[in-house]
């Protein structure tokens, strides 16, 4: 089955990457409503920046799921992150991220439990407005320790804009992470039938692996449709995992 049951785990990190021609949106969406359907004590933080509550009430919505009846109850928990970035610096501590930061504190606080997860949608932006990488850095360290001492889990996704050469974001993620999930397109461009690829590779916070890693050379092809995603083994197209 993909993705996986159980991914990730309560303070594991989880980096979901995505390019341009293969846009993760749609694992970020199905984790969410995944998430929130999975026990009635399931709690989501969702930190978008480049996407409003609007948009993901609409996707939500595909899936017979209300997200306001999710957020009246504080189940769920929406924060824009571009209402709490300081683009010039903070005044005491000079950090742009400092009042996100306190505010998904806050949120986790609120009321964590053994399935809480924060969903943050995507940390590329803030680099592109200008936040400075070693900022960046800090912030993720900080919010992947907090995870880790609220026992919540965390899923991020990085926008890759150069294939193949790293940013140094992606290198200070690629150095958190528990799992990295890859999405990526096929080489002869997006078909009818396969619309894009996605491996599963292990990272430096993996002791105990749950799962299994996934190379490229063998990833799992997906298909996506009004009604959602199916997920195939490569060269299968009509096998459904």
């Amino acid at each position: 089955m993909f993705p996986p049951n159980g991914l990730p785990l309560p303070g594991e990190v989880l980096l979901i990457t995505d390019e341009l021609l293969a846009p993760a949106d749609f694992l970020l969406h199905r984790h969410l409503t995944t998430h929130l359907k999975d026990s009635k004590d399931s709690r989501c933080v969702l930190v978008s920046v480049s996407e409003d509550l609007g948009r993901w009430k609409a996707v939500a919505q595909r899936s017979n799921m209300n997200l306001t009846q999710y957020l009246d109850s504080h189940t769920l928990v929406f924060i824009d992150a571009i209402s709490y970035l300081t683009l010039g610096p903070d005044e005491n501590t000079g950090t742009p991220l400092k009042s996100l930061f306190q505010q998904i504190r806050s949120a986790l606080c609120f009321g964590t439990g053994p399935n809480t997860t924060i969903l943050l949608d995507d940390i590329a932006s803030f680099e592109w407005m200008g936040v400075p990488v070693a900022d960046i850095a800090h912030f993720m360290r900080a919010l992947s320790a907090l995870c880790r001492k609220s026992d919540a889990s965390l899923v991020i996704r990085h926008h890759v804009t150069t294939p193949g050469e790293p940013d140094d974001v992606l290198r200070h993620l690629l150095q958190l992470c528990t799992y990295h999930m890859d999405v990526f397109p096929l080489s002869s461009g997006r078909s009818g039938s396969v619309s894009g690829q996605v491996a599963l590779h292990f990272g430096p916070a993996t002791t105990a692996p749950a799962h299994r890693s996934i190379p490229r050379s063998v990833a799992v092809q997906y298909r996506l449709s009004d009604a959602g995603s199916v997920f195939f083994d490569r060269g299968t197209g009509s096998g459904v995992l």
